[in-house]
């Protein structure tokens, strides 16, 4: 793999981190603490969505970005020929 190869590759695994990151930090701090008041207006099996988002929604939305940032990585790999 060339030297510009993989400074694109680290690019690229960069921005889907920091994407991953802004999606959990929107869910877990935005809609679990900042927004929680106008949230709370919502009921979500019978709780409140944002009494749901600060205690059980960040961590559903914690593990789907897990497997996003698996799969997207794998698409990477095998895009700049690094996959096993």
């Amino acid at each position: 793999m060339s030297k510009e190869n993989m400074k694109a590759y680290w690019k690229q695994n960069l921005q889907y981190l920091a994407m991953l990151l802004s999606v959990w930090f929107l869910v877990s701090y935005v809609f679990g603490i900042l927004l929680v008041d106008q949230l709370n207006v919502i009921k979500l099996g019978g709780f409140k969505l944002g009494f749901w988002f600060a205690q059980q929604g960040s961590m559903y939305v914690f593990v789907i970005l897990i497997f996003v940032y698996v799969r997207l990585m794998n698409k990477l790999d095998k895009k700049y020929g690094v996959d096993e």
